[in-house]
């Protein structure tokens, strides 16, 4: 399943690899890709949107 979220917080490519980490931290088999001039993050994951937005405001990202 794809899951797109826009973090409105992803300012940098620092940032990027901050929110790739946190999902892949939580969910190791997840794809991470970010697009930081939309602040666009596709997951390509089973799991559920609720725990990918959930590992994003963990590492301190806010979801739009």
């Amino acid at each position: 399943m794809s899951i797109q979220l826009t973090v409105s917080s992803i300012a940098c490519g620092g940032c990027a690899e901050a929110v790739t980490n946190a999902i892949k931290n939580q969910i190791p088999d997840a794809q991470v890709s970010v697009d930081v001039s939309t602040k666009v993050v596709t997951i390509e994951t089973t799991a559920s949107e609720a725990e990918i937005k959930n590992a994003i405001t963990e590492a301190g990202h806010e979801v739009a």
